[in-house]
């Protein structure tokens, strides 16, 4: 499986650690988060990235090239200066012609505790474009933004609107054709996925684990808990 990697922005909630370290390196349990998150989608099956880059995306670069990786492949697509935004960043893969058929698509600030291949099943045998992966939300994490049942996404739009209970987990899969298709340069993703929501061509999957991230100071702090409490206990002493 191949999954994207979005870690081109310039995350400006955790300036100033941002200002000379993109969230991807930020430092988790002793280690930069990538390491974590491209461990965690090894174990998951996938076995190429596809890093798209931006702001200090030479570091992630450097760091991958002195770090031995867990996955087949690495591969980079860099943006530079001129941010495209999430979308456009996908666009851009397309035309450098890194993309296979289909792939997931995941945050480069994201930590996902779930299983994908359950995910990619359901992706196939939708039939769809595209799926999200959704969780039972009802305001707990941030604002519902998905009204989700019977697997597809209804709607999908970053404005709350009556009867939304679910929030975009933050794991996606695409094929490349609705890239293929794309004729904007620059664009957020979420644009796409609320018109995809609108035309009946967005699949859903309902996750029950919470996400983690490290694009805020507290999500950083709950990432570190969640994996401190899954490291090996120490071996006592004799």
């Amino acid at each position: 499986m191949q999954c994207v990697i979005l870690a081109g922005g310039l995350g400006t909630r955790m300036r100033p650690l941002t200002d000379v370290c993109p969230k991807n390196l930020l430092p988790v349990r002793g280690r930069p988060f990538a390491y974590h998150q491209l461990h965690w989608l090894a174990s998951q099956g996938v076995s190429e990235v596809v890093y798209c880059i931006g702001h200090r995306g030479d570091l992630i670069r450097r760091y991958w090239a002195l770090e031995s990786s867990p996955v087949r492949s690495i591969r980079w697509v860099d943006e530079g200066e001129k941010l495209r935004g999430t979308g456009g960043a996908l666009r851009l893969a397309f035309e450098q012609g890194v993309l296979d058929e289909r792939f997931f698509v995941i945050y480069g600030d994201s930590f996902l505790p779930v299983r994908f291949a359950p995910v990619w099943q359901a992706f196939q045998l939708s039939g769809m474009p595209a799926l999200m992966t959704v969780l039972r939300n009802e305001g707990r994490w941030d604002s519902s933004n998905a009204i989700y049942k019977d697997g597809r996404v209804s709607l999908y739009d970053k404005n709350p609107a009556p009867g939304m209970s679910y929030i975009d987990y933050g794991l996606l899969a695409f094929t490349r054709q609705i890239f293929a298709e794309a004729t904007a340069e620059v664009f957020d993703l979420a644009t796409l996925l609320h018109q995809l929501s609108m035309d009946s061509q967005l699949a859903g999957f309902e996750v029950s684990e919470r996400f983690y991230e490290v694009g805020s100071a507290i999500g950083l702090l709950e990432l570190d808990r969640y994996l401190a409490d899954r490291e090996p206990a120490s071996v006592p002493r004799v």
